[in-house]
């Protein structure tokens, strides 16, 4: 029996059974994960035979942590980044035992065991979170596995100085602990000419000196292209592998991987001086033709974010303010009829990159993408190369 809605004693309205779930979205988000693959292999060729992990974290960049990680894996990418314990399980769960998992964010109070079972490195950032998991391990009769975090510099996460030298000071504090990883990140790895990155390196050099021999991992997306003297013995891009471009002071050396299309709600004419979009911040010069798209801010596009829609290579500016749910924008100079309801228009493609959004909305790459909504359709496309 079909599913009904009663609106009305005297009227039932019967909803549909089943519906696309790409007619029923109103944007849709391609990504290319043949593109993130290549994006692998070249950041993997730059790094000269050191191994290259991945982050993965924030559902890989709001990508699709499960479905990104897999692909890599055809590329031979074992070893993989996340932010906290849920995004560990979660992708512990995806991928099954082999892989490498590290926890960026450390361990939190209570969730040793669920790191243990699942089997996920700590990387422990202060004295306080390594003597959680040395506790645990002393509990459970055994060595744990985790990574080491140095603060070489950028104040957010890892060891400061004077806890690594507090550290060193007493071998026991490092019982029952197997140290895999020596870590730290650059904070000013996207301008090469910058005093903090020889710094940087300089502080982990003696830093990692005073704990016990680990490989080490420094360079992020950014840091794979400073050279060999900050490849170490992992890589950990995030943001290059998504096409974001590593380099902003030159061209960008990755594929594009995100594509956003938004579908047309409603087409109208409006004459000279028409009030439009909140605030009537806009107002009609000359009678114009408008369509409105099913993509607001809501969907994670900035309002600050005034850029363009593109329809068969034709500019299509934004008019107004961008609402929660919803964008206007002028298709005054297609063709009469050109475009209907339903229709799809380009916001992130061919014509204007993520990295170009993020410009218009004063951000960065990382922060369009990480901020997609859940109501686009997703395509995931991984073509045979």
């Amino acid at each position: 029996m079909s599913p009904v809605s009663a609106r009305s004693p005297d009227k039932i309205v019967r909803l549909p059974q089943q519906h696309s779930a790409e007619a029923g979205a109103g944007a849709v988000l391609s990504i290319d994960l043949a593109a993130i693959r290549a994006n692998y292999r070249i950041l993997r060729d730059k790094l000269a035979g050191k191994p290259c992990a991945a982050a993965v974290k924030a559902d890989a960049y709001g990508l699709g942590a499960a479905e990104v990680a897999k692909a890599l894996g055809k590329e031979g990418c074992d070893t993989f980044f996340v932010a906290d314990v849920n995004e560990g399980v979660a992708l512990r769960t995806a991928l099954g035992a082999s892989p490498a998992i590290y926890l960026l964010n450390g361990l939190s109070l209570g969730a040793e065991q669920a790191c243990v079972e699942a089997n996920l490195l700590p990387v422990l950032n202060s004295i306080d979170q390594l003597a959680l998991w040395r506790g645990h391990a002393l509990r459970l009769g055994r060595r744990l596995p985790a990574a080491i975090q140095v603060d070489s510099g950028m104040a957010r996460l890892g060891m400061p100085p004077a806890e690594v030298e507090a550290l060193a000071a007493d071998p026991h504090n490092l019982d029952g602990i197997e140290v895999r990883l020596i870590a730290s990140h650059l904070a000013c790895a996207d301008a090469p000419g910058h005093p903090a990155n020889p710094a940087q390196r300089a502080e982990f050099e003696r830093l990692r000196a005073l704990l016990p021999k680990a490989p080490a991992s420094f360079a992020n997306s950014s840091g794979i292209f400073l050279g060999s003297d900050y490849h170490y013995d992992l890589g950990r891009p995030g943001a290059a592998l998504y096409g974001i471009n590593p380099t902003p002071h030159l061209q960008n050396p990755m594929r594009p991987v995100v594509g956003l299309s938004a579908r047309i709600i409603q087409l109208r004419e409006v004459p000279a001086e028409a009030g439009i979009g909140y605030g009537h911040t806009h107002s009609a010069k000359q009678p114009m033709r408008l369509a409105t798209i099913a993509l607001g801010y809501a969907d994670g596009w900035h309002r600050n974010a005034v850029a363009a829609a593109f329809h068969a290579g034709r500019r299509l500016p934004f008019v107004g303010r961008i609402s929660m749910d919803s964008i206007i924008i002028d298709v005054s100079g297609v063709p009469a009829g050109a475009l209907k309801a339903g229709d799809l228009v380009e916001l992130i493609g061919e014509h204007q990159s993520v990295d170009d959004v993020a410009r218009l909305a004063g951000t960065i790459g990382y922060e369009i993408i990480a901020s997609f909504g859940k109501r686009f359709h997703r395509i995931y496309l991984d073509e045979t190369e």
